[in-house]
């Protein structure tokens, strides 16, 4: 059994709940529908629609299984009750990134809902390591891909 605490933010956690009320109420009974449409053609053996849509319903019905047993376990934390000068889960987070002469604002998430396009990192990233306990002001190190990268706390933010 994982006992791997399970982190979201409260609207991570409502995210993964309109996805799974999508796949019981939409996904599911169209790919049902259609595995009954492909099995009037007859022979299943040689189907290619049939197999097709019940390979569908399985990977509907696995992702269904790992969205409950995700959410059943879940701590939801709202980073609006948070507050502080440390970063901490949910915060929103401003960098000044040395290299690129730039800034970007991460907020840290639990690894299920970490998506780098909207801005969300994981917790457990190195980014996000480094960032848990700092202050603005503060710079942190981090060991990229591409080599080391230097960022300078600019703000936090909750909520």
């Amino acid at each position: 059994m994982n006992t791997e605490r399970i982190l979201l933010t409260r609207a991570g956690a409502e995210r993964l709940r309109v996805e799974l009320k999508r796949l019981k109420r939409t996904d599911r009974p169209q790919v049902i529908a259609a595995i009954a449409e492909a099995r009037a053609h007859g022979d299943l053996s040689e189907n290619a629609e049939y197999h097709a849509a019940k390979e569908q319903q399985g990977l509907i019905e696995a992702r269904i299984r790992e969205l409950e047993s995700n959410l059943s376990a879940a701590e939801v934390i709202d980073p609006a009750t948070l507050g502080g000068d440390k970063v901490v889960f949910g915060a929103r987070v401003e960098l000044f990134d040395e290299q690129q002469g730039g800034e970007v604002t991460y907020q840290l998430v639990g690894n299920l809902e970490a998506d780098l396009d909207q801005g969300r990192i994981s917790i457990r990233s190195p980014i996000g390591r480094a960032l848990v306990g700092k202050s603005a002001g503060d710079e942190i190190e981090v060991d990229a891909p591409a080599g080391k990268r230097i960022y300078e706390i600019l703000k936090i933010s909750y909520g």
